[in-house]
């Protein structure tokens, strides 16, 4: 992870929805994307006072995904991109699937899908989540809350 002052950047965090599928026990992440896109992706969104990353990122994937869970303790990694006019640095953290909603806050506006991990690694349309999403399927990540191993 870069040791970068996020005082530099736009503050976000997002979340990398994690679950075993419940009949074959294989690992899955959940990727979203707008209704009217094609990039699959995963929850994120601004830092607001008052908030951590880690809470920002379970509210996200609430707001975003529909889903609830257990945020990691500490963040898998991080990437930056330009948006705002301005560069983002965003925390990811692993969030563990505990609960899927039917309705959620965005469900007009967006899809999810479950995908393996090393698809969801292929299929993520930022390379950098994709390296992300990588590095769970290889067993290098998660080391803050090892829920699933």
């Amino acid at each position: 992870m870069s040791v970068v002052p996020q005082k530099q950047y736009v503050a976000q965090a997002a979340a990398i929805p994690l679950r075993k599928h419940p009949q074959t026990g294989r690992l899955q992440v959940l990727l979203i994307r707008r209704l009217d896109g094609r990039k699959w992706g995963i929850p994120k969104g601004l830092v607001d006072p008052g908030f951590s990353h880690a809470q920002t990122a379970a509210k996200e994937s609430f707001e975003e995904a529909g889903i609830e869970g257990v945020v990691s303790d500490t963040p898998l990694g991080d990437f930056t991109y330009e948006k705002f006019g301005g560069t983002c640095l965003v925390q990811v953290y692993v969030l563990h699937v505990t609960r899927v909603l039917d309705h959620w806050d965005e469900m007009g506006l967006r899809e999810r899908r479950w995908f393996e991990v090393r698809e969801a690694a292929a299929t993520a349309g930022r390379p950098a989540v994709r390296e992300l999403i990588a590095k769970l399927a290889s067993g290098r990540g998660d080391k803050g809350n090892g829920k699933f191993r």
